[in-house]
């Protein structure tokens, strides 16, 4: 049992010091400044498109696909990923990262054809948030009913 106890100690001292460090207030930083820099761009787009004389939901559906198109070029252009990889979980404001996770599973699968690689995959990444986007409306509506 000794040996056992010995090993174990062994066995924790490797992994703590192969273990990356987790910097959790750097990456807590980066994420909310990048987020934020994100929706304040978005937030520009929409007082832009308001000033030109589009009415609140038209400059919210132009922000909207405004946004969706950065997004796309700038996953195209692989820097959105290296913007990723900084800020983490800061880059994936819903609009911006979904448009990124779509183009990249496209990007990915282009090699296997337009219909069989891009067309199957990009759905196989838009199908569960269709779903679920689907699914938590009905619920919602539900509720709505009855209260």
């Amino acid at each position: 049992m000794q040996n056992v106890n010995i090993l174990k100690d062994q066995y924790d001292d490797i992994v703590k010091k192969h273990s990356p460090k987790n910097f959790v207030f750097k990456n807590i930083f980066r994420a909310f400044w990048v987020g934020g820099t994100i929706c304040c761009i978005g937030q520009a787009f929409s007082n832009y498109y308001y000033y030109l004389g589009l009415n609140q939901t038209q400059a919210s559906s132009a922000t909207t696909i405004t946004l969706i198109f950065i997004a796309s070029v700038l996953t195209a252009l692989n820097i959105y990923d290296k913007i990723g990889n900084y800020a983490g979980a800061g880059s994936i404001i819903p609009i911006t990262g979904f448009a990124n996770s779509m183009v990249s599973a496209a990007m990915e699968y282009k090699k296997e054809g337009f219909v069989y690689g891009m067309g199957a995959k990009l759905f196989s990444i838009a199908g569960p948030v269709i779903v679920f986007g689907t699914i938590g409306s009905v619920i919602v509506g539900v509720l709505y009913y009855i209260f």
